[in-house]
């Protein structure tokens, strides 16, 4: 094993990344440009995407993928030319907030049954402190046959890709690194530093990195819950929010953060994998939780508030047009996992309202068998009564407040939601509209 990094350098061994979407195609891609690399993934769709150079993420684009030397393959047996795996599937969470661990089960067993002596072992995707150790290396040794500690070993590297951030990409940001020992570690050291500009932490065990992603996320999402909490007590108060942002900011060591939406595959997970191994040790998380309870109901306070602000305008419900504008959990990515714009969708439906749904970003068909709701294109769009700014892709941000008045209803007296507060208030309300932000 002392010799697999000088083998993977020398491209006589590669690297496979087991899991090809947000995480593990831009992982996949930026280690061809230096070493061999076999990316695998079970959806045979998306393989043949990728092969003929379409990249459905926008991560890297469809040029890079194109120019990519990644070996792309749906064929579990391809693993057996790795001898270092990194496994990069999303660990979602079930209806009862409870951790999904079927993905990196599925992947761990299909490694197993694929995997040779010497080999190490990597895993990006999140999850409690102990899956690494309790439950991914007994299903690598049932599987191979083999000996953790023996024949192979195993390491874990959080994933830190930011979705559409074409700043913080993954080569520009520190990767923490750790291994079951001291060999393991040093070797998942140099294989990432590889790619890795921004160079890598090295934790002190696979348990404390499996709990810096979590924590790192928590944090998050506890200090958007505290901004959407106030965002929530400013609208009885009758303050505008971002006002009070702006003048808070002015401070140096006001921490930035603003209230909205908050879904995903990350800051909206991850704090449950934390609260469900806390109290599987008999603690019940006072801060996390309720954080979380907080962001999770932001969907449902924005709905309520146009259906107020509409009925203020004295429109008639059931009969008004409402366009809801972005539908991704995030700015700029086509990524759709766990977007809280649904929940304003739900909620406007339990009000007997169907709303119109655009977002140049998604693909229709994945949308629909996602929510089966169909996405319209804003060219056809006309007549609303109600605007719900929803995800601020750069498209919208970049449109006049005339812009949105050509498609709202000519009666006047139209409802505009701006739920991350990107448009400026003094032009949508001279241009007609009532106008209300988070």
């Amino acid at each position: 094993m002392k010799n697999l990094v000088s083998s993977i350098n020398n491209k006589t061994v590669s690297i496979s990344v087991v899991g090809l979407g947000y995480v593990g195609m831009p992982i996949a891609v930026e280690f061809s440009k230096h070493v061999n690399v076999i990316g695998f993934d079970i959806s045979e769709e998306k393989i043949e995407l990728y092969k003929s150079g379409v990249d459905p993420t926008n991560e890297v684009g469809d040029l890079k993928i194109r120019e990519s030397n990644v070996k792309f393959t749906n064929d579990p047996s391809s693993l057996l030319e790795s001898k270092f795996h990194i496994v990069a599937v999303p660990t979602p969470i079930n209806q009862d907030k409870t951790p999904n661990l079927e993905p990196v089960i599925g992947a761990s067993k299909i490694i197993g049954e694929n995997l040779s002596k010497g080999s190490i072992v990597v895993y990006e995707s999140t999850v409690y402190p102990g899956v690494t150790e309790d439950i991914c290396i007994p299903i690598l040794e049932q599987n191979s046959g083999l000996k953790c500690g023996v024949d192979f070993k195993v390491g874990y590297s959080p994933e830190r890709i930011n979705p559409g951030d074409k700043i913080h990409t993954l080569e520009n940001i520190v990767k923490i690194v750790s291994g079951m020992d001291e060999e393991s570690l040093n070797i998942i050291e140099e294989v990432y530093k590889i790619v890795i500009k921004a160079g890598v932490h090295r934790a002190s065990s696979i348990k404390v990195a499996e709990a810096a992603k979590v924590v790192e996320n928590s944090q998050r999402d506890i200090n958007i819950a505290f901004m959407n909490e106030l965002a929530m007590v400013f609208n009885k108060m009758g303050i505008n929010t971002n006002d009070v942002i702006q003048a808070m900011n002015t401070k140096w060591n006001a921490l930035g953060f603003y209230p909205g939406l908050v879904g995903g595959h990350c800051i909206g997970v991850d704090p449950y994998y934390f609260v469900y191994e806390a109290e599987k040790l008999g603690y019940h998380s006072q801060i996390i939780l309720s954080g979380r309870k907080i962001n999770d109901t932001m969907g449902k306070f924005v709905a309520e508030n146009a259906i107020k602000n509409l009925i203020l305008a004295d429109k008639n419900i059931k009969k008004s047009k409402i366009g809801i504008f972005g539908l991704t959990f995030k700015e700029d990515c086509p990524d759709i996992r766990n977007s809280k714009v649904i929940d304003i969708i739900d909620t406007l439906n339990e009000y007997g309202v169907e709303p119109i749904l655009v977002d140049y970003n998604v693909n229709n068909r994945e949308f629909i068998n996602e929510y089966k709701k169909e996405i319209s294109s804003i060219e056809d769009v006309r007549d609303l009564d109600c605007i719900i700014l929803a995800v601020g892709h750069e498209k919208y941000k970049s449109m006049l407040a005339s812009d949105w008045k050509k498609i709202s209803s000519s009666k006047g007296g139209n409802v505009f939601i701006d739920v991350k507060s990107i448009l400026n208030e003094n032009e949508i309300i001279n241009n007609g509209f009532i106008y209300w932000n988070l």
